[in-house]
């Protein structure tokens, strides 16, 4: 007699064998169609990693960043396709929509929520993860480049610095995070206050839309161009590359940071921070790090806010400017470290001081953690009283860190429907939480509870009617659409927040331009139901 577990295990065999039959045919028939549908003679089964392949598991976690969403329960694409060239790509949407397979693409991979490598309600899907896409090509004499959408900033930065010492972009603080997806979001960075962010400084795109047609600016249209320009990632097509505008750096640029305790004055000081950064000199970019540090006996925490800054032009006109605008923060000449704009770049994004610009080149994130992160918006300065409850729940988690972004400046003279990233005028700052855990740690869900905690907390301080957020620090708190969703309704839940009164406008474009959803994702912008 056949016990019932045999049975169990026969099925469980079966219907494995069954799953990777299946997985076998959906492979087989989008190689045949890429040759039918791209270039005939090439062989694609060189850039498809399947479960099987030995390499699969260190592409999947290559570029990705949150660690939360790569442990083994996490859902898996059935294979990841890495084109090498931008009629890959092509042939890639008109596959996926003609085998049926859905699709997710990757960039960079700094990705919050993982909704580029992973699928939080459809399966099976694969991922298409433009890494080899890394072309940049720096024209001096136009003040231009092109670049490709599987560069990193740190790519894009050296390129320019190879080029001219004199020549700058104002995309990202974190130099791994990939030009494809981080400009879709907005993009901002240490000189946002005197150039715009990233999207502001676009001059021309070219994507593969829902046809599978490379589109330019010209093609593509002045409304799809808008909505691609802070719309956010993975909702209009997929980016190939990006034509930015160079923006003059000096020759000498200083950076900082001063770090004060909470018994150092930092209550007071931050509170002073609200009142400055948004107007002080738009040359002058001061973000705050706050996390909680051993305390001088060490058997107690307390709080840090170290102030991160970049100044362009000479230490002794920055000396200048703080003394007048901002004499609490004390900042001194020994402070004060001038540098190339390259040196600066590898200062706010945390290498030590005598890193080469080569490291740029490396492209992998040197942040990867368990981690969930969420975003605010602030109109008004948070009181002191504000801030004291805010460090009684820092204090409480094992590793948490906030950082504030100021704006104002070049910020403020853009209206809130220049792009679709509203954030502008009367935003003092951004605020980042960010709770992070290491492997092992089985207190997961506490770590995200206490951070949906403290963002209750911060519901009377920050902006409100909607409460804003940034698209770059996807939040699934916020709400999910539904499997292939085209519910308008249930997606203003989030979508209000990240894009404001442009939602509807992208919706309206979405509509036009991919009315059958084909790119999608558990926050893409829906398309309005065809009647």
């Amino acid at each position: 007699m056949v016990s019932p577990i045999s049975h169990l295990s026969l099925l469980v065999l079966l219907l494995s064998s069954v799953s990777l039959a299946i997985s076998a045919s959906i492979q087989d028939s989008f190689v045949q169609c890429l040759k039918l549908n791209s270039d005939r003679k090439f062989p694609f089964e060189t850039l498809i990693y399947t479960p099987k392949n030995p390499s699969f598991i260190s592409i999947l976690d290559y570029t990705a960043q949150n660690l939360r969403l790569l442990v083994p329960s996490a859902p898996k694409p059935e294979f990841i396709f890495t084109p090498s060239k931008d009629s890959h790509v092509q042939g890639a949407v008109i596959c996926s929509k003609k085998v049926g397979i859905h699709f997710r693409v990757r960039s960079g991979g700094h990705d919050y929520e993982g909704l580029s490598y992973a699928s939080v309600n459809e399966s099976p899907f694969i991922v298409v993860d433009l890494a080899k896409l890394r072309g940049i090509n720096v024209d001096i004499k136009s003040n231009s480049a092109w670049v490709q959408a599987g560069a990193t900033n740190g790519e894009v930065y050296y390129r320019i610095y190879e080029k001219s010492p004199v020549h700058g972009y104002p995309a990202g603080l974190c130099s791994s995070l990939g030009n494809g997806g981080h400009i879709t979001g907005g993009a901002y960075g240490s000189m946002m206050r005197k150039f715009g962010l990233a999207a502001d400084n676009v001059l021309d795109a070219k994507i593969v839309d829902a046809n599978g047609r490379i589109l330019d600016r010209k093609a593509m249209g002045e409304d799809l161009f808008w909505a691609i320009r802070g719309g956010g990632g993975g909702s209009f097509g997929i980016l190939l590359w990006w034509k930015i505008q160079l923006v003059p750096v000096p020759p000498t640029v200083t950076v900082f940071t001063v770090t004060k305790t909470l018994e150092q004055g930092g209550t007071k000081l931050l509170h002073r921070w609200q009142e400055v950064a948004p107007f002080i000199d738009d040359n002058l970019f001061v973000r705050v790090i706050i996390q909680p540090a051993s305390s001088g006996n060490k058997t107690q925490r307390t709080i840090t806010t170290s102030y991160n800054a970049l100044f362009l032009g000479d230490a002794k006109t920055l000396l200048q400017v703080v003394k007048k605008s901002f004499p609490e923060l004390g900042l001194t000449r020994k402070d004060c470290l001038e540098s190339s704009w390259i040196k600066s770049v590898l200062y706010i994004a945390g290498y030590p001081n005598d890193t080469p610009p080569e490291v740029l080149l490396k492209g992998k994130s040197t942040f990867k953690n368990f981690f969930k992160a969420k975003s605010d918006f602030v109109r008004e300065p948070i009181p002191e009283t504000g801030l004291e409850g805010l460090w009684q729940r820092l204090l409480a988690e094992d590793s948490p860190l906030m950082i504030f972004n100021p704006y104002g400046g070049k910020m403020s003279q853009f209206s809130e429907s220049y792009t679709p990233f509203p954030h502008r005028n009367g935003t003092l700052y951004k605020i980042q939480y960010l709770s992070i855990w290491q492997e092992g740690d089985k207190n997961a869900a506490g770590h995200i509870d206490w951070i949906r905690k403290l963002y209750n907390y911060m519901t009377p301080y920050v902006s409100s009617n909607p409460r804003q957020a940034y698209v770059n620090y996807r939040d699934l708190d916020l709400g999910i659409n539904s499997k292939n969703s085209t519910n308008y309704i249930q997606a203003t839940s989030w979508g209000r927040r990240y894009f404001k009164n442009n939602f509807e406008r992208l919706v309206k474009i979405k509509t036009k331009v991919d009315p059958q959803n084909v790119f999608r994702h558990e926050q893409s912008i829906p398309p309005l139901p065809v009647n």
